[in-house]
């Protein structure tokens, strides 16, 4: 007799969630069936893209997103007992799976490494930087980059691998301790974008000869500036607008087409499941390869205990986290 404890949406947000945004519940889950394994969560993610997608739930669904979980009980040889995956089983301790949208740790991952790093840095987090700046982007070696949120999941692993490619590599982030962190991980040029007089003149000081590349993270004003900023040509990829998640009045307006048109801007969104099979594969096998040898560094931020994934979740939104913000079941 297993009981998992789940976290729902108990109402849909209104600006910032809250703490009456949620509800924990448990139930009963039914006996295995062939095919079928019952998984115990090791880890849980938050992440920004939850805050947009709880918008498609019904009120008492249980939170999105992905876990780090052992096989407990398995009915399928594909996936025996004590095996370990990323699962899409959402906010909740144990679940039911067929298998089909589980996805085993490589292989060849090492013990030193934690296996939470499959949910950030050699996870979804990390792919969305990869492709993001390699294939989005179409990274040259020389050229100079610009990532906003730069100190979060995705951000810290874009400016790494765009300065394993021979790239200089600008900033921003919201505190001193992330601009810090950033300058001791290779960052040519990391600034505090909420202490700055002018994001546009700290942009322009940062690089007097323009952008090729800006990863961009957080939407909203400053990507507004920093869309003036790009050379002729350049490429702009558009990751995330937290800066706008959590707003309830009228979008702030968009970047001047003008700008756009006679800059011969280029500027496109992506969403990195769609990159699957092999190339996936390729990449995953990369980052970790990068992050064993030391090439990429990683910052875990860990919540103990998953009566606390809400905290975590609200933490996040309002930039408290350096690096991958993770729940330890």
């Amino acid at each position: 007799m297993v009981h998992a404890k789940s976290w729902t949406l108990k109402k849909h947000f209104v600006g910032y969630p809250t703490n009456s945004d949620f509800e924990l519940k448990t139930v009963e889950l039914p006996p295995l069936k062939d095919g079928e394994v019952l998984l115990e969560a090791l880890y849980f993610t938050v992440d920004p893209y939850m805050r947009i997608m709880a918008k498609s739930l019904k009120e008492g669904d249980m939170m999105m997103g992905e876990q780090v979980a052992r096989v407990v009980e398995s009915k399928n040889s594909a996936f025996p007992t004590g095996t370990i995956v990323v699962a899409p089983s959402g906010w909740t301790t144990h679940s039911i799976s067929n298998g089909e949208k589980l996805e085993k740790v490589l292989a060849e991952w090492p013990d030193t490494l934690p296996l939470s790093l499959a949910l950030g840095t050699v996870g979804m987090p990390g792919l969305t930087a990869y492709f993001g700046l390699l294939d989005i982007c179409g990274l040259k070696g020389g050229e100079t980059v610009l990532v906003s949120a730069a100190a979060g999941a995705v951000g810290s692993a874009v400016g790494q691998i765009a300065k394993l490619k021979g790239c200089k590599v600008v900033g921003s982030a919201g505190s001193d301790e992330k601009v810090a962190w950033l300058k001791k991980h290779g960052f040519d040029v990391a600034f505090n974008y909420k202490t700055v007089k002018s994001l546009e003149e700290a942009l322009k000081v940062a690089a007097p000869e323009g952008y090729d590349c800006y990863f961009d993270n957080v939407g909203g004003e400053f990507s507004n500036v920093a869309i003036t900023q790009m050379k002729k040509f350049g490429r702009i990829a558009l990751c995330g607008a937290i800066s706008v998640y959590n707003r309830t009045g009228p979008l702030p307006p968009g970047p001047s087409p003008e700008i756009i048109i006679f800059k011969e801007l280029h500027l496109q969104g992506f969403v990195v499941y769609r990159w699957q099979g092999e190339v996936r594969q390729k990449a995953l096998r990369d980052l970790l390869k990068w992050v064993s040898e030391g090439k990429i560094q990683y910052h875990e931020h860990v919540t103990e205990g998953f009566e606390n994934m809400p905290a975590a979740f609200m933490g996040l939104l309002k930039g408290e986290n350096l690096g991958k913000a993770i729940v330890k079941a």
